[in-house]
Order: structure tokens, then sequence, then C-alpha cells
């Protein structure tokens, strides 16, 4: 063998070495990992889960509600907004020697003086005649109306006129030529402001169509609080059903409302003052929340707000301004009309329909009470830059005691390291934070006081890593509400945050669930909350995971709760892989009076191919939970869980001792 041949042989024999070493090396990172969980169902070591422990917050933010839950289609339908940093959507069909379009302060509502004021300078004869279909104005609503044929509309308006009326309005495609509905509107005589009901029959569909008010008649006419709903909102209390259906799927024992900075606005006078938004729609004068920048006509207001948490079958809590916004702060001697405001708002919601306030609940088409049990004292307040929170919530929280001694106070004050120096029933906590960072904090609570107020985390979500909405965000906040029922001694209640956006108007990211005119889809975070939805009221189970080398990515959790639709008994055991190796886990359950059922259990998952993956209109369930039937079920199993997954098992019992 000469010395090239020999030289050629060594660097093969290297190559070969090369290989061997990275094909051992690739099978170490590919080595499927194991684990223990032991899970104990005898008594002693349950604990009851409250019934309130998971529900959902709705902030007016991303146009949730305004051109969002709440189906109200015209967007500026009073005219009380619009100026060079945010325009008012109405525009002109026509041009200048055919019509005049201008707002003055005529309008017959006190509360809203402003209105639309339209001069018609062609006529239907002459030199000047008006272009076929005549001219006017339209609204395109928020960002598009969502029009569908078959469907009936309601519209309302109220007109004034220096003459006789005649007056078409349609529903239109978005360049106005395809016509979805159409109806005359005739006024003998409009002197005065006059109601205009009228119902519009869809004969098609476009998702992106605009309200049209049109005439041939020379005069000048007057419009204010131009409304069209859909007449098959849910319950026809007003929520657009698709995104309602979301809510109510996830089974929510709470509803938070109205916000969130919301609540506060940057200036005082631009935040949600619960009396301007009750009674009818048209004398509510709508108020621009200044934190998220846009209007709202506040169709969605108090006494909604009330109204959603019952439909969802939920507990309304009530967020009221503490007398603090962004940018001001109302000394603790002058806040006695603050809390004189919130004890009206509480009989507005509890009092007798003969009361007062009860009585006005009563007008508006409720005269039972609403079941109203919790109040927050102010959001995100209790900082160094707010010294007058303090203050102010023991005047609030003194007053509200004394007149409804049943209702749970929530102090902004962070009680999750020591006990709070003023009374409360609960604390409010939230956390966003990276994904790291929330699904670390699982165990944010376990040295957290065993007495005093039990904390009410009302805001949590992944944000810096998150995308859009991302599975890495959902396995984070997976893992935390698993640290959050383990801890259920001291928490009462948990909710996502923010619920909802609209994909035109992203005020904040990520969110729970993202629509626009027509089409919604939850984010993985949104499906990840379907895993918790049968905790609440549920019993923890004890269970313990058993691999040191998995501690930081694997967490678990196990439950007994009662199946509604089967009236069975079930164990659920959540368990959290964070990592990226796949973990074979053997559980093994103690404690049973009776054997589990051979037939009827489940496994969900939620995970995909990246862990980066989002949800999106054109694959809006890419990443949502798939369910399987379980074989091999005993007391000693072992299940596969995934690299990044949510995995849950649902296993059948006779009968559970506890």
């Amino acid at each position: 063998m000469d010395s090239s041949q020999s030289l050629c042989c060594i660097v093969v024999l290297i190559l070969f070495g090369i290989s061997i070493q990275y094909q051992s090396s690739a099978s170490e990172i590919d080595e499927i990992q194991t684990a223990l969980l032991l899970v104990n169902v005898s008594e002693g070591s349950a604990k009851e889960i409250p019934d309130t422990l998971f529900g959902i917050f709705f902030e007016e933010i991303n146009h949730a509600g305004a051109g969002g839950l709440w189906a109200e289609l015209v967007s500026n339908r009073d005219f009380e907004f619009g100026d060079s940093s945010v325009p008012s959507p109405w525009a002109i069909i026509g041009n200048n020697s055919s019509v005049t379009v201008s707002t003055d302060l005529s309008s017959c509502f006190d509360r809203n003086k402003v209105a639309l004021r339209v001069e018609v300078l062609c006529d239907n004869t002459g030199a000047n005649v008006c272009p076929d279909g005549g001219i006017g104005v339209y609204n395109p609503g928020f960002w598009g109306m969502n029009i569908e044929q078959g469907k009936s509309y309601q519209l309302v308006f109220y007109l004034r006129s220096d003459g006789p009326v005649n007056l078409s309005v349609a529903l239109t495609g978005s360049n106005g030529l395809t016509n979805l509905a159409t109806t005359p509107v005739l006024v003998a005589n409009a002197s005065n402001w006059t109601k205009v009901m009228v119902t519009l029959e869809a004969e098609g569909t476009d998702p992106n169509s605009r309200l049209e008010l049109r005439s041939t008649t020379k005069g000048v006419m007057w419009f204010d609080q131009v409304s069209l709903m859909p007449l098959d909102t849910y319950n026809g209390h007003g929520f657009r059903k698709d995104l309602f259906e979301m809510l109510q799927d996830l089974k929510p024992a709470f509803l938070r409302f109205p916000g969130g900075c919301f609540v506060e606005g940057a200036k005082l006078s631009n935040a949600f003052w619960w009396k301007e938004t009750i009674g009818p729609w048209e004398e509510r004068p709508g108020h621009f929340g200044d934190v998220w920048g846009y209007w709202t006509d506040d169709g969605l207001g108090h006494f909604e707000f009330l109204q959603l948490a019952e439909d969802l079958g939920a507990l309304p809590v009530w967020v009221f301004n503490s007398g603090i916004s962004h940018k001001e702060q109302v000394n603790t001697s002058n806040i006695s009309p603050f809390v004189q405001d919130v004890l009206e708002g509480l009989e507005f919601a509890r009092g007798a329909s003969n009361s007062t306030w009860g009585s006005v609940r009563a007008e508006m088409g409720h005269p039972e009470s609403f079941d109203l049990r919790y109040v927050a004292v102010g959001n995100e307040d209790c900082e160094k830059k707010f010294p007058q929170y303090k203050g102010n919530y023991l005047k609030f929280h003194s007053a509200i005691k004394e007149a409804y001694p049943d209702i749970k106070i929530i102090s902004n004050c962070d009680g999750s390291s020591k006990l709070l120096d003023h009374p409360a029933d609960l604390y409010d906590f939230h956390i966003y934070a990276s994904a790291n960072d929330v699904f670390s904090n699982a165990s944010r609570f376990n040295g957290a006081p065993r007495s005093g107020p039990k904390a009410f985390i009302s805001e949590y979500a992944t944000k810096d890593d998150a995308g859009n909405g991302n599975l890495l965000a959902a396995l984070a906040e997976a893992g935390f509400l698993i640290g959050v029922e383990k801890n259920s001694d001291v928490i009462e209640m948990a909710s996502y945050a923010p619920l909802f956006v609209n994909n035109n108007n992203r005020r904040w990211t990520p969110d729970a669930i993202v629509f626009t005119s027509s089409q919604v889809y939850g984010t993985p975070s949104y499906w990840m909350q379907h895993f918790f939805k049968e905790s609440n009221g549920a019993t923890l189970i004890d269970s313990t995971l058993q691999d040191n080398n998995l501690s930081n990515s694997l967490i678990a959790s196990a439950i007994k709760w009662r199946n509604e639709t089967d009236d069975n008994d079930y164990i659920r055991i959540k368990v959290v892989n964070f990592g990226n190796n796949t973990v074979t886990l053997n559980i093994s359950i103690s404690g049973l009076e009776n054997s589990l059922q051979p037939s009827g259990a489940t496994k969900t998952i939620l995970t995909s191919s990246n862990v980066m993956d989002e949800n999106a209109f054109t694959y809006p369930k890419k990443i949502i939970p798939v369910e399987t039937m379980l074989d091999k079920v005993g007391e000693n199993m072992d299940v596969v869980l995934l690299p990044y997954s949510i995995t849950s098992i649902d296993l059948l019992t006779k009968s559970i001792s506890i």
C-alpha cells in the first residue's frame, strides 16, 4: 500500500468515526424520555376547586365590542366623532355640484347634539338633474358590513327635512354597484324630527357591504342616530351570534367587564361611566376611548354587559373607575361623588324594580335583579404613581360593604407575596411575559399566603414571543393554568386577556379570538382554555411528577369531574410538555374504590409541527384540540406525550371515594 492509499484509508476511517459519533449523538437527542406521574385519588388528597376559577375578561380594545361582539353595523351612527386624527367613516355619494354634507348641533337628543346635514342641490327635473339612483351618503360600517342573503336587518334613523322626503335606503356592495336590499322611504312632513324604522331583506351576500341613503329631490335633510342591526342576534340581545358562541363554548364561570384601561381612560373625561351607557340607545352620548384610540357609541353599555354575563351563565365582575385615570387622580377628600355613583350602579344591577335605579333597569326590560357578586375597585392603580388609590379604595370598600355586605371587593394591590395592609376579599394579579416566564410562573403562587384575600388573575397572557397567537404561547399559558389549578385554594378566578381582536384594528397582540365582519377563529390560546373549562367546581386530585430531568419542561395536574351530558364521573389528567423531546409518561393511579371502565376513555392533544405555528383565516383550525379514543386503560398505563404539546386524558370511572 503506497502513501496515497494509506492517506485515503485514514481519511475514510476518520469520516466513518465522525459519522458514528454523529449518529450516536443524534440518537441521544431523539431518544424518547420517560417520566412517572403518581395520581392519588384517595379522599385525603382531594381539594375542591372553586366553581369560579376560570372565566373571561372583556375589554373594549381592538374594536372588540364596537364593530365586534356588539352587532351594530353602522360606524359612528350618532355622528358624534370625526376629525383629522379619527375621521368619520360616512362618505358622500355624488359631487359638489349635486350635494353638500356637513354636521351641526341641531339634534333632538340633548346628550348627543351632532346631526348630519345633507343638502341635495340637484333635482329630478330641470337643469341640474340628479344622476340615476340619486345622491346622498353611505356608511361602510366597521371595515365592511356583513350582509347575508335571506337574513333581515332593521334600519332605524331619525330624520328632519325642510320639505317632503323621497328617500331610497339600500344595502349595496362595497362599490355601490351591487344592490343587496333596497326600500323607499316617503315622508310627507318631516319638519320635526321623525323616527323611521324599516326592515331590509337581503337578496345577496357580501361581507364588505355598505348602507346608502340616497335622494333625487332638491332640499335639505338632517339625519341622526342611524342604526342597522341584524335581527338574528343572540336571544335578540344585540350580540353577534358567532362571536357569542365562541365565548359560550368556553363555559366561563365569570365575565369581567368593561376593562382594563378602558375603565380608566387616559383622562377621566374619557373613562367608562356607567350612567352614560344605559337607557335608550339613541340617548347615550357615547365617548372616545382615548387609551385605545377610537369612538364607541356605548350601545354595549353597563346593562348589556350584565345581560351578556347572564346569557353566558357567568357571574358578572364589574370593574369601576377608582377616581384615577392614566394621567389624573382624584384626591380622597373629593372621592365621595364617585363612591355614590358606584352605589347607584350597584342598585341598578341589584336593586328592586321599584327602587330609583332598579326601576331604570326594569324599564330597559329586566325587572329581575342581576346576580352581581363581585366588583373591582379600579384597574392597575395600586402603584407608586397613584398615591391616592389606597385612600380612595378604603372609601369605596366601606360604603359598599355597608350597603351590600355580601359583595366581594377586589383590590388592585398584589397580595401574592405578603398579606395586604387593607381589607379585601380578593386581590388583582396581572402577568404579561415571555413564554418561558409565563410557564415558570406556574409555581408563582406556591408560596402565596394561605390566609387572607385570594387571588384574581384577571389578565394573563404570553406577550413577547407569541406572534399573533402561536402554539408556544398556548403551551406556556397551559402550564401556568395547571399551576393555578394546583393553587386554587388561594386563587379564586383567572381569565386570559385580551379576549377579542378585529383583524382590521390590532391595538394589542396576541388575543384569544380573531374576527372580521364575517369570519372568526380561535388562536391556540383560545383552544388551550378548552382543556380547563371542566375544572370549575371539580375536585383537585393529588398528582406528582417524578423525573428531575424534565422538571423544567413538564407539568401535570389531575381532577375529578362530572360530565353533565352523560352524568358520568371522570378523572382528567392534563400534562403540558414544554420541551422538544417525546416523553413516555407512565401514569400510576392509586386510591380507586372501583376499577376504571375499560371503555369511554379519551385522549385530547393540542400541538403542531412547529411550535411557532399560528391559526389564520386561511387555515383557522390548523391548531385545535384533536380527540381520540384511548386503549389499554388501567391503573398503570403509558401515554406518549408529543414534543411541545398539551395532552388531556379523560378516564371514565364507576365510583371514586372522594
